[in-house]
């Protein structure tokens, strides 16, 4: 499965009904920071594609991320990712800390 971009919360509600784990990746189009995180995800989901991805890009989708950060009781920030499992984040991280092998760790642990 390749990535989908969400960008609003009527589109997450139905992913989150239909979808009972996948990784949320919240991206920066204007971070460097961000970019090596995403590329990060990408080569993740690239060689696991049976994991649903999505992500948001906060620029275009900020009522989005607000509505996570609120839904779920965790602070913000960008890049940042989420596992979430039967509607309940069970893993999270962001900045540096988004990487290939702590991804692998999480998802297929």
């Amino acid at each position: 499965m390749n990535k989908i971009i969400i960008e609003t919360v009527e589109q997450f509600k139905e992913l989150e009904n239909k979808q009972d784990t996948f990784l949320f990746f919240k991206n920066s189009v204007t971070c460097p920071i961000s970019q090596g995180a995403f590329d990060e995800f990408n080569q993740f989901i690239s060689e696991h594609n049976e994991v649903p991805a999505y992500y948001l890009n906060v620029q275009t989708a900020r009522e989005l991320s607000n509505y996570i950060a609120e839904t779920f009781q965790i602070k913000h920030e960008s890049p940042q990712i989420l596992l979430i499992k039967n509607k309940e984040v069970v893993w999270n991280t962001s900045h540096s800390n988004i990487t290939y092998d702590k991804l692998k760790k999480a998802v297929l642990q």
